[in-house]
């Protein structure tokens, strides 16, 4: 698995100023109704049942929100870059600036842990964080992200 199966270029996005995760979870879900066609109430719903669980804020500027929805029929990514960073609640305490969302079918098991360990793997790679906080292109951004000799095969 890559991320050039998760990830569509349309589902790149940099975005100003969110001023808070509940409006970026609806801006995530905006960006999964126009790109994958799922109802965005449920996305929002789905992201802020699963953050109840615990905080996706995994620490160094990244969020990693990640819901199951009825209706999807394979995992999809999306990344957000934000300009101006998130209070997210994340383990290390410090604000969000880089999100890669996942959304995945309900009966997705392996598949969706797959998704997850290679985003997981790719976020925590110092140099490709440092050239997605370069950058504010998305077609550069989602070309960081899909480039096949910098994210390794789950």
């Amino acid at each position: 698995m890559q991320l050039s199966n998760l990830l569509k270029l349309n589902a790149v996005k940099v975005l100003g100023a969110t001023t808070s995760k509940k409006r970026l979870f609806h801006d995530i879900a905006d960006l999964a109704e126009a790109n994958f066609g799922v109802g965005s109430n449920e996305v929002v719903e789905a992201l802020i049942e699963r953050e109840g669980l615990g905080p996706t804020g995994v620490g160094q500027g990244i969020a990693l929100p990640h819901a199951r929805l009825p209706g999807l029929e394979e995992v999809c990514g999306l990344f957000l870059k934000l300009e101006k960073p998130l209070e997210f609640d994340a383990v290390d305490r410090q604000p969000v600036d880089l999100v890669f969302a996942l959304l995945a079918p309900s009966n997705a098991g392996v598949e969706h842990l797959k998704a997850l360990a290679l985003v997981s793997r790719t976020m925590r790679d110092a140099g490709i964080c440092a050239k997605l906080r370069a950058n504010s292109d998305p077609a550069t951004l989602f070309t960081v992200l899909t480039d096949t000799t910098t994210t390794k095969a789950a």
